[in-house]
């Protein structure tokens, strides 16, 4: 009897088990495109010279792993509160802008490596916030979020495009190049933002935490995960997200030039939409959900921790895995694009209410962008 006991329990956990997949399945059809990812890996050592192919099967890839991170992140956010479930989808989806980052760094494109970082910005602030807005607001009529966390977000990133405007102001009035003044301007701005970003976070999650709750009304979320579960899916699902962003990296210049578009355009769009397909999935669910604070927190989080730790650390990386130390100096469209981002971002963001046609104002901006970038792509970096 206790075997017979024991199997009975087996077979009902194996059921309860294919049942909690199914149900997931048709609350996320994405997660049926996971079949992509052993698939793309196999691709790759089979098929190493099909750039094109690697190319695509990489993005639709991403998909699923984006909406699988974005469902366990969910699942943290519910347990942690908000803020602290921003920060840690901005910081793991993140993780898919700096290793496809590195992996340009190490091969000296520098073009693709800021085009990446300023099109992450731009990409985040106006595209990611926008479609939060526009999806939230097509479902809720008027949304409302902490505009103190939304401004400090937008400070920071304000704070970023300032330190990268410096250098190109000082190059473009001398009418020369900075050289080694440059690299030496760039290190030293690298190390200050990086110790800001570091006390911003201290004081945004520790000293006055209490400025920064939530204040949605977030709707009851159905069968969340299990907190352990949820670290457990976070971790291998980035590691999954990090080889085939390798893979990812590898093909993409190629089947760029083979779908004729230009490494600025690559970056600045491309890799800015792919890299952050995790955090937009999150984003733009939180948002449908009436949790316009995570959404908020994850678009402009992730704009300012990329400006002031990511962009730093590849410049500082740079001295030990580039060809030569990169530097913060950008073409003037990027500079340009990042700054009227940021302030677009800020007076949308402000009133700390959101609806659908406050999203379209945000999209149209990020369209402007995106055509002006591939039809007149900038020359050099």
């Amino acid at each position: 009897m206790p075997g017979h006991e024991r199997r009975n329990s087996e077979a009902g956990s194996r059921g309860g088990f294919g049942k909690r997949v199914m149900t997931e399945l048709r609350q996320a059809p994405l997660l049926t495109l996971l079949i992509f990812v052993p698939l793309v890996m196999v691709a790759e050592h089979i098929l190493p010279d099909a750039h094109t192919l690697l190319f695509v099967l990489s993005v639709v890839a991403i998909v699923p792993l984006a909406a699988l991170l974005s469902r366990a992140t969910e699942a943290v956010a519910a347990e942690t509160g908000d803020a602290i479930g921003g920060l840690l989808n901005a910081t793991l989806g993140n993780l898919t802008e700096l290793v496809i980052s590195l992996a340009a760094l190490q091969a000296g494109q520098y073009l693709l490596v800021k085009a990446s970082i300023a099109g992450a910005i731009v990409t985040n602030s106006l595209f990611m916030l926008g479609g939060s807005f526009l999806l939230g607001g097509l479902r809720h009529h008027v949304q409302e979020f902490n505009r103190v966390n939304a401004r400090f977000q937008a400070c920071l990133l304000f704070l970023a495009t300032v330190a990268v405007l410096v250098p190109s102001l000082i190059s473009d009035v001398d009418q020369v190049s900075l050289g080694p003044v440059s690299q030496k301007l760039s290190l030293g701005l690298a190390i200050l933002l990086i110790a800001v970003y570091a006390m911003g976070m201290l004081f945004s999650l520790k000293t006055h935490r209490e400025l920064f709750a939530s204040v949605g009304h977030a709707e009851e979320a159905h069968g969340s995960w299990p907190l352990s579960v949820s670290i457990v899916i976070l971790v291998v699902v980035t590691v999954f997200v990090a080889v085939i962003s390798e893979i990812f990296v590898g093909s993409v210049q190629v089947a760029a030039e083979h779908l004729g578009m230009t490494p600025a355009f690559v970056g600045f769009i491309v890799v800015a939409l792919v890299g952050g397909a995790a955090e937009m999935t999150t984003a733009f669910s939180a948002a449908r959900a009436d949790r316009l604070d995570l959404s908020v927190g994850i678009a402009l989080g992730s704009a300012a921790q990329i400006a002031l730790f990511v962009a730093p650390l590849l410049v500082i990386v740079s001295y030990f895995v580039g060809p030569e130390p990169m530097s913060l100096q950008f073409w003037p469209g990027a500079v340009t694009m990042m700054l009227i981002a940021t302030m677009a971002a800020t007076f949308l963001s402000n009133g700390g209410r959101g609806a659908w046609y406050v999203g379209i104002m945000a999209l149209a901006v990020y369209a402007i962008f995106g055509l002006a970038l591939f039809l007149l792509p900038p020359a050099s970096t």
